[in-house]
């Protein structure tokens, strides 16, 4: 006789099972979210084939431009990043306004007395009564976190500076102007490197103004947090230069270049920052931005000499090869050297809101005008420059969008181009061999009459910056002459070749026929180039994708041959 199942049975077995399920669960530690599941359900059946995707680059893990690393670099750098990460917890990563509040934490007392140490070991000043007659100018800490390119602290910066803005000229300064180094001078150099086939090196000075020497007689107030108990009404008197004095940046270019030109380097005719040293066949190259140096050699025991050179009069950072400077992100690689600025693109869109954005295919669209907008909002124009100053430093490596930059501003031109004051655009493009090196895009000063005046001012434009870059390259050990300036508009080249002056040309300023004597001089040509093959369009006009990608394609190529 079978015995049946009551209903009772039925339900302490469910029981048991539900108290089984429970205890498996709180083994497991698993919590199960089932708010998205329904009663009903129908299951997919299995399939055998298999389908391949490409992995949508949004869900990848990490740097997708990285390389690929085995398990053992894997690990290494896993090690790497902690051991940052631990390092950075005895840092402040907030950076104090004032020097009570630095004086707060450990880490910035001792990057305060790090920055005093360097003062006495350079013999910046001497503590003094300050003189009847004179007044003592305001001293200030600035407080930084530095930073490596992952955004890790990985040291505080704390600097002692003066209060520079109440100095008076002819009081407390006379001559301040040092020669800065121009943004194409940097470019030409690593063209020239990259032509050679040598590689670029970086150094740093520390604490550089402190070695320059300062002749007016200057007193500063003693720093905020360290003042001489025993003798607290006390001011320094310096003998060094002062980050924020007015005279600080030449003294210390005065320093450096007498060292250089003291240890047989020569100073560039035309840039002032470039020092060269030449051994026979060999050259070494010297470029100085403020205090930070790099250079190269087509000998490589050369520049060993150099660092050997620098530590012996200076306290620098040798960084080895250059991978980023001003801003600049270098590339030094077997085919050339490339230069970005990715990080400084992901900076600014973070820094006004644009991270969300979507991309765009081109710079600017071609149907709209640049007009006045009378009704319109006013709106923010701190904030208005802040944005444009940032786009203008990111055309330092980014010339296509030089045109949407400057609205209307190659030789190239664009007759009538501003919308508001029909004023044309003009610049131009400079290559050093394959190189691209140089690019301007600038509005006229003045309105033109014809398209051929457009284009003449344009090619007068470009023909100064060839010119500047010939007598550059004569610094290098390099001359060239008959250099082509590739334009499309005939008359133009007419009006260069044919010096014949009729009631088209007359009114044409004559700072602007000096390309006339160039021309003569045979120090530069102009070459007819068809208009489909004018990369100089790049910076007067917008357009649509497929011309704007094969100008920029077309000078990707040039670069690459």
């Amino acid at each position: 006789m079978e015995q049946s199942t009551g209903p009772s049975q039925s339900r302490d077995e469910e029981n048991q099972e539900d108290k089984e399920s429970e205890v498996a669960a709180e083994n497991t530690s698993v919590e199960l979210n089932d708010s998205n599941l329904e009663d009903d359900v129908n299951e997919e059946p299995s399939h055998n084939t298999r389908v391949q995707k490409n992995h949508p680059p949004q869900l990848v893990i990490g740097d997708i431009s990285s390389p690929m690393m085995t398990r053992h670099q894997s690990r290494l750098q896993e090690m790497q990043d902690q051991q940052h990460t631990v390092l950075s917890c005895f840092l402040s990563q907030l950076e104090p306004k004032k020097a009570h509040d630095a004086m707060k934490e450990s880490s910035w007392i001792e990057a305060m007395q790090e920055e005093l140490l360097q003062f006495k070991l350079q013999d910046v000043w001497d503590l003094v009564d300050l003189p009847k007659g004179h007044r003592a100018i305001g001293t200030k800490w600035i407080f930084r976190n530095k930073r490596d390119e992952r955004g890790i602290v990985i040291r505080n910066k704390a600097r002692l500076v003066a209060q520079g803005y109440t100095q008076e000229e002819g009081i407390d300064y006379e001559e301040v102007f040092a020669p800065v180094a121009r943004i194409e001078a940097i470019r030409l150099f690593l063209a020239y490197a990259s032509y050679m086939n040598f590689k670029v090196y970086q150094m740093d000075v520390k604490s550089a103004f402190l070695y320059g020497s300062i002749e007016e007689e200057v007193y500063v107030c003693q720093p905020p947090g360290f003042e001489n108990p025993s003798y607290p009404d006390r001011v320094y008197k310096l003998k060094k230069a002062l980050y924020g004095l007015h005279q600080a940046p030449r003294a210390w270019y005065d320093t450096l270049s007498s060292y250089l030109l003291d240890n047989g380097f020569e100073r560039g005719v035309i840039d002032k920052t470039l020092f060269i040293k030449r051994k026979k066949k060999d050259i070494l190259l010297v470029q100085i931005y403020v205090d930070d140096i790099i250079f190269g050699s087509t000998r490589d025991n050369m520049c060993k000499e150099f660092e050997d050179l620098m530590h012996q009069r200076f306290k620098m950072s040798s960084m080895g090869e250059l991978t980023f400077f001003l801003g600049l992100q270098v590339q030094q690689k077997s085919d050339g050297i490339f230069i970005c600025q990715s990080k400084y693109v992901q900076d600014i869109l973070t820094k006004f809101g644009f991270s969300d954005s979507k991309p765009a295919s081109t710079p600017m669209e071609t149907h709209k005008q640049i007009t006045a907008d009378l009704e319109g909002e006013d709106m923010d124009v701190h904030h208005y420059r802040s944005m444009i100053g940032s786009l203008m430093y990111l055309t330092a490596s980014r010339p296509d969008i030089m045109f949407p930059f400057c609205v209307c501003k190659i030789p190239n031109s664009d007759l009538g181009g501003a919308n508001l004051d029909r004023k044309s655009t003009s610049g131009g493009c400079q290559f050093l061999g394959a190189r691209l090196v140089s690019w301007q895009c600038k509005k006229q000063t003045t309105v033109s009459t014809s398209t051929t005046e457009a284009e003449y001012i344009a090619a007068a434009s470009c023909c100064a910056q060839v010119l500047w870059i010939q007598n550059q390259m004569l610094d290098y050990g390099v001359t060239f002459l008959h250099t082509p300036i590739f334009i499309d508009n005939s008359s133009a080249i007419s009006i260069v070749n044919n010096p014949v002056k009729h009631s088209k040309t007359k009114h044409i300023e004559i700072r602007y026929h000096f390309i006339r004597d160039c021309n003569e001089k045979k120090l530069v040509q102009l070459v007819k180039v068809h208009t489909d093959n004018q990369f100089a369009d790049l910076f007067t006009k917008a357009f649509d994708v497929g011309r704007f990608t094969f100008l920029v394609t077309s000078v990707g190529m040039i670069n690459s041959e």
